[in-house]
C-alpha cells in the first residue's frame, strides 16, 4: 500500500472535527509537526541539502520531534552518503534526544559518519568521555579534530592530561592546536606548566593555542602573552590578543579589556565590549547599542557586527535607547 505524502496527511489531520475544535495553539503545533515530517522525509530521501534542512527544522522549533523521527528511520538508511547527511542533520539539531544515536554513530565504520556524530556530541556537551576518549586515536583527521573540541566542551578536568598527551604526539598541526585549546577548556589547572612549554614552540598557531588554553585555565602566563599581543602596533596582532579573552569571565578579562573601550581601533573596542558583556558585564550591551546609535557610516557596522551574535530583540534595543533619552 502506498504511503500518503506528509503534506496530504497534514491536510487530512487538520480537517478532522476534533482538530478543528482544538485551540489555535494545538492546530499550529500540528501544522509544525506535519511540516517537520515532510522535511525529515526529504532528508531521508536525499532531496534536501543538509544546511537547509537544519535551518528549517530549527526554525520550526521541533528539534526533538525531528530527532525522534530520524531515530526511527535510521536502521533503514544503508547507503553511506545518505547516512552521512542524515547524521549531519541529527547532529545539527542539537537536541538531547539525539544523543543515544549519536553515541552509536560515533563508532560507525565510516569516518565521515563518525566525524558528524562526534560533532553533534560536542554541541550537546555530552559527558560520555568513555566513548569520546578512544577516538583521540582515530585514523580520521576530521574525527580527531572534532573529538578534541567535544572533549573540551565537557569541561571535565579529568580529560585534561589525556588531551595534553595527545597534543604532544599529534602530527597534524591544526589538530594539535585544537587539542591544546581543549586542555584549557577542560579546566585541569594541573596541566598549566605543560601548556606553558608550548609557548616556545616554533609554530605561531601552536603558541597561540597554548596561550588560549592557559587563559582558559586562568593562568598568568596566558594573560601575559595576550597583553603582549594587545600592546603591538599591528592591528591584526592586537585583534589576535583580544581573541584570547573569548569566553572568559569578566573578572579575568576586565583589567585588559576595559581600557580598550577607548581605543582608536573601534573594531577592537567593540569586540572588547562584546566579550565583557558575554563574560558577565551586562552594562556593555547598552554600551554597544548606544555606540552603534551614535556611529556614522561604516563605523556603525563595526558595532552591529558585535551585536549580531547577541540576538538582541528590537524591543530590547528600543528600551535601551529610550532609557538613554535617544528615542521617545
Amino acid at each position: 500500500m502506498r504511503t500518503l505524502p506528509a503534506c496530504l496527511l497534514l491536510v487530512l489531520a487538520l480537517t478532522t472535527p476534533a482538530v478543528q475544535a482544538a485551540p489555535p495553539s494545538v492546530q499550529k503545533r500540528l501544522e509544525r509537526r506535519g511540516e517537520t515530517r515532510g522535511l525529515v522525509e526529504q532528508v531521508l530521501g536525499g532531496s534536501l541539502p543538509v544546511p537547509t534542512a537544519i535551518s528549517r527544522l530549527r526554525i520550526l522549533r521541533e528539534e526533538e520531534y525531528a530527532a525522534s523521527l530520524i531515530a526511527t528511520a535510521l536502521p533503514g538508511v544503508l547507503e553511506p552518503r545518505r547516512l552521512r547527511d542524515v547524521t549531519a542533520v541529527l547532529a545539527g539539531l542539537e537536541t538531547r534526544v539525539a544523543e543515544p544515536n549519536l553515541l552509536r554513530l560515533a563508532q560507525h565504520e565510516d569516518g565521515a559518519v563518525r566525524m558528524y556524530a562526534v560533532q553533534g556530541l560536542g554541541k550537546l556537551r555530552s559527558q560520555r568521555v568513555d566513548v569520546l576518549l578512544p577516538l583521540l586515536e582515530d585514523k580520521s583527521l576530521g574525527v580527531r579534530r572534532e573529538v578534541a573540541r567535544a572533549l573540551g566542551a565537557t569541561h571535565n578536568p579529568k580529560v585534561g592530561k589525556v588531551l595534553l598527551t595527545s597534543a604532544q604526539t599529534e602530527t597534524d598541526p591544526q589538530t594539535r592546536v585544537m587539542l591544546l585549546e581543549a586542555v584549557g577548556a577542560a579546566g585541569d589547572k594541573k596541566q598549566a606548566p605543560a601548556l606553558k612549554a608550548f609557548l616556545d614552540d616554533s609554530s605561531e598557531s601552536t603558541r597561540f593555542a597554548a596561550a588560549r588554553g592557559l587563559c582558559l585555565l586562568g593562568a598568568p602566563e596566558g594573560f601575559s602573552f595576550a597583553r603582549k599581543l594587545l600592546s603591538a602596533e599591528d592591528k591584526l596582532v592586537r585583534r589576535q590578543g583580544l581573541a584570547l579573552f573569548e569566553g572568559l569571565p569578566v573578572k579575568q578579562s576586565e583589567p585588559a579589556l576595559r581600557p580598550l573601550l577607548e581605543d582608536k581601533d573601534r573594531t577592537l573596542a567593540a569586540g572588547a565590549a562584546r566579550i565583557l558583556y558575554q563574560g558577565g558585564d551586562k552594562t556593555m550591551l547598552s554600551w554597544l547599542v548606544l555606540a552603534s546609535w551614535n556611529a556614522k557610516g561604516e563605523e556603525k557596522l563595526v558595532y552591529e557586527k558585535e551585536l549580531e551574535p547577541l540576538h538582541l530583540a528590537d524591543d530590547e534595543r528600543k528600551a535601551i535607547l529610550r532609557k538613554a533619552g535617544m528615542v521617545k
